[in-house]
């Protein structure tokens, strides 16, 4: 090549790359991609199955609450939910940091949560708000803390009932304390708490989200241990190296097809704000239908409008999740009804118990042979005593011959891992 040429490609590779920085200077960077990593399900304000304070409210308190997140990020921001207030939500402060146990904090993880780079903001009622993100690197199954102040009364709170860990109240505010000495009422319910999200680089579907009742919600699980089957579940994950998004959208007494004041809008009014408007979700798995079945007549004391669901009834209702599910380009998978024998459902009428028990079995003969669910995961059989399908084996009974302890959530998390192999 002689030296006119080789300057002539030279000059044309110049000319190239300064088109090329031209381009690429002009060109957006990406949006940020959020992703879940902790989500509860919001149920509208009042009684439950533990004392709480949604019906009341705050005023100049400041409550703090545990989250654990289910896989790592290092920018974060929290979704805070005003779903069901009936006025304007006034956030004086909030701060987030890692848990140091209790009501404390590590002082030097604390950061100021922020709206619009303000630190107090206002969420109108039935709206959501997210916070600014901020850099704060976390770790799978990490614990953390967030803190919220109102100086201002804010009538009652949308909240989760059952949370299966402590929240603390104090009054005054107390959002940066490091000591949690100033908390001393506590509380098993989530309020305003609605997800804690991760920035990533590209949109990901890898979350599972977990859909049902009390069986997802983790009741009868060591309580504060995070021993619910999601949790357990999500430890799997991150044990083999592969931490990925698992959220617990589990309600206790939830039913599929009413809605109620104590037990949560029906599994079919809220699978789209709770499953199909999460964004990053690939996978959910249903396990729901039992309270349906048993909770009639007594029910009606809970405020849930049930007689004693049908098999077609409960079908029909799956088959409207799954149709819902596939549409919004999710894998969905059925888990089986978990037996029930000797516990309160029956009210000890042999007679009424087995008439019921024979829808749980119909449904769960459908889930199974169907083929209509994308895999199957028989958590019914997997937690049942060898000798008596019709009831929890011994080892994973909590008590109450209805509910698992922690071996019986492992065993469940066992059955759900391997469906979604």
């Amino acid at each position: 090549m002689n030296r006119i040429t080789a300057t002539r490609v030279i000059a044309a590779l110049c000319t190239a790359l300064l088109l090329l920085a031209a381009v690429t200077a002009a060109t957006p960077a990406p949006a940020p991609v959020w992703q879940p990593v902790w989500v509860t399900a919001l149920q509208r304000p009042g009684d439950s199955f533990a004392p709480n304070w949604s019906g009341v409210g705050f005023g100049n308190q400041t409550v703090r609450q545990m989250i654990r997140t289910s896989t790592a990020g290092s920018v974060l921001r929290l979704r805070l939910s005003n779903s069901f207030g009936t006025r304007a939500l006034a956030v004086t402060g909030a701060t987030i940091a890692r848990s140091a146990g209790g009501a404390a904090i590590h002082p030097d993880s604390l950061r100021h949560l922020t709206i619009g780079g303000s630190p107090g903001f206002r969420i109108e009622p039935g709206a959501d708000a997210v916070t600014d993100s901020i850099d704060m690197p976390v770790r799978a199954l990490e614990t953390l803390t967030v803190t919220l102040y109102f100086a201002d009364a804010t009538g009652p709170a949308t909240f989760h009932a059952q949370a299966q860990n402590n929240s603390y109240l104090a009054w005054d505010d107390h959002r940066a304390d490091a000591s949690g000495n100033a908390f001393t009422v506590n509380s098993s319910s989530w309020y305003y708490l609605s997800a804690l999200e991760i920035e990533q680089a590209w949109p990901s579907r890898s979350g599972i989200a977990l859909f049902g009742d009390s069986f997802t919600e983790g009741v009868g699980s060591t309580y504060d241990a995070h021993r619910s089957y999601p949790d357990q579940l999500a430890e799997g994950f991150a044990a083999q190296g592969e931490s990925r998004p698992v959220l617990n959208l589990g309600i206790g007494g939830n039913c599929l097809t009413a809605d109620s004041r104590w037990l949560g809008d029906s599994g079919l009014s809220r699978f789209r704000r709770d499953v199909l408007d999460q964004p990053g979700i690939g996978t959910v798995v249903i396990l729901e239908g039992i309270n349906d079945i048993w909770l009639d007549g007594a029910s009606m004391a809970l405020g849930a409008p049930v007689q004693g669901a049908t098999a077609e009834q409960l079908i029909a209702a799956h088959r409207t999740l799954i149709e819902q599910a596939r549409d919004a380009g999710l894998r969905v998978i059925g888990a089986t009804i978990l037996p029930a024998g000797g516990s309160a459902f029956g009210g000890g009428d042999r007679a009424r118990y087995a008439d019921h028990d024979r829808v749980r079995k119909a449904v769960n003969t459908w889930i199974l042979t169907s083929g209509e669910y994308d895999a199957v995961a028989d958590s019914a059989i997997a937690l049942a005593d060898p000798a008596d399908h019709d009831r929890l084996a011994p080892a994973f009974d909590s008590g109450d011959h209805l509910h698992p302890n922690d071996a019986g959530y492992t065993a469940l998390a066992a059955v759900v891992a391997a469906a979604l192999r």
